[in-house]
């Protein structure tokens, strides 16, 4: 069977790609190791409060923003969140924590021998990494842009701090994150999540139902198969 690619952008500190993970879960789960899933950030909450203070001003702020949060969790059932996200912690920047897991994408390339050889994307060492920073955020209320926090995580997962320091010290890691911004800006990436296929030619943006997205999918395998141009 072909391969299809499937690169993934997304913001630790958003919501809708929190709820998405579940999804990812599925296509992954009908799709197996056939999809070959990249994972991106893409910089929606890197200032934090200055999008909220902006965005949220005349619909109550912080408070206003809190209360949209938990709506949106009352929706999804398959998801936690913490009722006092935003009014209790308030992370600045959700950079710092993308920051965080591309350093441990550098430190479980090399641990592997290189890119080639990554492992599937929810056997990767990062990908856990980014569902225990969202967790950590929407289910317990953590500052995940605080570095202790990211610490605690790495030791919980059996990561070597002092590997993702090296990384982060070495600007390594910064570099690997304004690659994902550069490659977001060039495919139009703009929000999280955002699912690009087909070489960016098809663009799914937003809360996507799963069918949507797996429509989608099967369509690339059946014109891979067919070595066709994809129309959908």
């Amino acid at each position: 069977m072909a391969t299809v690619q499937l690169s993934y952008y997304s913001d630790i500190l958003c919501i809708w790609a929190y709820v998405a993970q579940r999804r990812l879960e599925a296509l992954v789960e009908k799709f197996g190791a056939a999809l070959a899933i990249e994972s991106r950030f893409c910089p929606v909450f890197s200032d934090a409060w200055g999008k909220i203070e902006t965005n949220w001003k005349h619909r109550g702020g912080f408070e206003g923003f809190n209360r949209h949060i938990n709506e949106v969790a009352r929706k999804f059932p398959h998801i936690e969140g913490h009722e006092r996200l935003w009014l209790q912690t308030r992370p600045r920047s959700s950079a710092s924590a993308h920051l965080f897991v591309k350093a441990v994408e550098l430190v479980e390339a090399d641990a592997s021998g290189g890119e080639a050889e990554q492992p599937p994307y929810f056997d990767r060492l990062s990908t856990r990494v980014s569902w225990e920073l969202r967790r950590a955020f929407f289910v317990s209320a953590k500052d995940v842009s605080d570095w202790r926090i990211q610490e605690e995580i790495a030791d919980r997962l059996g990561i070597d701090y002092s590997d993702v320091d090296r990384k982060i010290r070495s600007s390594e890691a910064l570099a690997r994150l304004a690659a994902d911004d550069q490659m977001s800006r060039k495919h139009g990436a703009e929000g999280s999540p955002t699912f690009l296929l087909n070489e960016g030619r098809q663009k799914l943006f937003g809360n996507v139902g799963y069918r949507l997205l797996e429509a989608n999918v099967h369509e690339l395998f059946h014109n891979t198969a067919a070595n066709q141009a994809s129309w959908c």
